[in-house]
C-alpha cells in the first residue's frame, strides 16, 4: 500500500464518517436531502467524465469491453444516485449489501494501474467512495434500513443481474462483474481458477450479506433516526 493509496483510504473515511454522522446529529431533513442530491451529481458527472476521457484515449470496442458501468459498481453508482434522489426499499438494499461488501473491497485493494496525480486514480476513487458515502447517509442520516427477507432478496436480485451481464460479455467478448476470468489485480476473494472461484463468490457473497444484516436483526440501545419520506 502506498502513499497515495493510504491518503486516500484516509480521505474516503474521513468524507464516510463526518458527513453522515455531521448530518445526523444536525436533523435537519433538507439539508440531508440537498447533500443527497449534490452527492448524486457528483457521481454521475463523475461516470459520465469517465465516459468521455475513455472514448477519447480508445477505440469504440476497447470502450465497449471495457468502461460500460456492468461491473457491480458501476452498477451502484445509478443506484446509490436513485437512492440519494428518491428512496426505493430494493434499491437501497442492493447498494447496502454491494457497498458495504464489495464497493469497500474495491477500495481497499484497488484494480488500478495508475497513481496519483493521474485522472483516473482521482475519478476512481470519488466513484468508489462516494458509493460508500452514499450507503452510510442512507442508513445513518436518512434513517434507511434493510428489511426482513432482504439478504433473500439482495441475493436473487445480484443473480439475475449476473446473468444479464454475463450475456452482455459474450455479447460484448468483455468481462464485466468478472464473470469470465479473474481480475488482474491482487485480491484475495479471487484465488481460485475458473469457475471454482464464482462459486466461492455465490457462497462468500450471501454469508457477507447474513454478517451485514446481522446488525439490524439484533435489539438497538439507541434508536436509528426516523427516515427521510
Amino acid at each position: 500500500m502506498g502513499p497515495s493509496h493510504q491518503w486516500a483510504l484516509w480521505t474516503v473515511a474521513a468524507a464516510c464518517l463526518l458527513l453522515p454522522l455531521g448530518l445526523r446529529r444536525m436533523g435537519r431533513p433538507r439539508l440531508t436531502r440537498a447533500a443527497g442530491w449534490v452527492l448524486a451529481g457528483v457521481l454521475v458527472v463523475n461516470e459520465i467524465m469517465y465516459w468521455v476521457y475513455m472514448l477519447g484515449q480508445v477505440d469504440l470496442t476497447h470502450f465497449l469491453q471495457n468502461s460500460l458501468p456492468l461491473h457491480v459498481c458501476g452498477i451502484a453508482i445509478f443506484l446509490i444516485a436513485w437512492e440519494m434522489i428518491r428512496h426505493n426499499q430494493l434499491v437501497y438494499e442492493l447498494t447496502y449489501y454491494w457497498g458495504l461488501g464489495g464497493t469497500l473491497q474495491a477500495v481497499l485493494t484497488p484494480n488500478l494501474i495508475v497513481d496519483a496525480p493521474h485522472y483516473l486514480y482521482y475519478q476512481y476513487f470519488i466513484a468508489h467512495g462516494g458509493i460508500l458515502v452514499g450507503v452510510l447517509l442512507a442508513t445513518l442520516a436518512m434513517g434507511r434500513r434493510p428489511g426482513r427477507g432482504s439478504v433473500l432478496r439482495a441475493f436473487v436480485a445480484s443473480n439475475v443481474l449476473m446473468v444479464a451481464i454475463g450475456l452482455a460479455d459474450l455479447a460484448l467478448g468483455a468481462n464485466y462483474m468478472f464473470l469470465c476470468e479473474r481480475p488482474a489485480g491482487a485480491s484475495p476473494f479471487f484465488f481460485l481458477p475458473w469457475p471454482w472461484y464464482l462459486i466461492f463468490l455465490e457462497f462468500f457473497g450471501l454469508a457477507l450479506m447474513g454478517v451485514l444484516y446481522l446488525p439490524f436483526c439484533l435489539r438497538k440501545k439507541t434508536a436509528a433516526p426516523a427516515p427521510l419520506p
